[in-house]
């Protein structure tokens, strides 16, 4: 397994940004590429990461220098951001202070062009129904997404009727206690280029995504 911890704290003086600091470990953040297309990485309403490039401060600034009489603002931690992914790129796990999302590859639940889930599916998007259920989330969103091949309108019907094949079968391992939201987003949102197979590849998925709860 690969794993990305990514730590950012901030501090105010006057209305001011005082500091900024990133820290990156392990593999790169899935999707992030130094060689994307003009329909690279974004996310859906709602569901935007706080991660930032790191920002290179000048320490003579004087713009950095805390004016006579003032003070700091209380120091808060913005966000905590933990990816994992497995070997083959097939699924994936973010997490942060609020948040858990699993996205899965198409390949792995559905045929080409097709919202039948496959055999191997159902085991895979149980694992997800008992962190659900570990977690004690009431509010659920599960979302599709294509690559750019074919028409939009395409897209968006296939991924959408391959989001309500995942909830149906999470349904059934997390109860009627459950609300889900259900989007078909066709190519938008892409995580990766679709000028390459491997970027689209990465772009034909369904994330599951819930609040964190009190799992112990």
């Amino acid at each position: 397994m690969k794993s990305v911890c990514t730590q950012r704290r901030q501090g105010h003086a006057a209305g001011r940004v005082l500091a900024v600091a990133v820290l990156l470990t392990g593999a790169t953040v899935f999707g992030a590429s130094s060689a994307l297309a003009d329909d690279g990485p974004s996310v859906p309403p709602g569901t935007e990461a706080s991660s930032e490039p790191p920002v290179k401060l000048d320490s003579s600034d004087p713009d950095l220098k805390m004016p006579e009489g003032g003070t700091l603002a209380p120091g808060r931690v913005l966000d905590i951001i933990q990816v994992v992914e497995d070997e083959g790129g097939d699924e994936r796990r973010e997490e942060t202070n609020s948040d858990i999302k699993f996205a899965l590859q198409a390949e792995v639940l559905f045929g080409k062009d097709s919202a039948k889930l496959s055999s191997a599916a159902n085991s895979r998007i149980a694992a997800i129904g008992a962190e659900i259920k570990k977690q004690n989330a009431t509010k659920v969103r599960v979302f599709g997404f294509t690559d750019n091949l074919g028409s939009s309108a395409h897209g968006d019907v296939l991924s959408k009727q391959r989001a309500d094949a995942v909830q149906s079968v999470l349904v059934k391992s997390t109860g009627s206690s459950v609300t889900f939201e259900i989007r078909g987003y066709g190519e938008q949102y892409p995580i990766a280029s679709n000028a390459t197979e491997e970027g689209r590849k990465k772009n034909r998925r369904v994330e599951v995504s819930f609040p964190r709860g009190d799992s112990s």
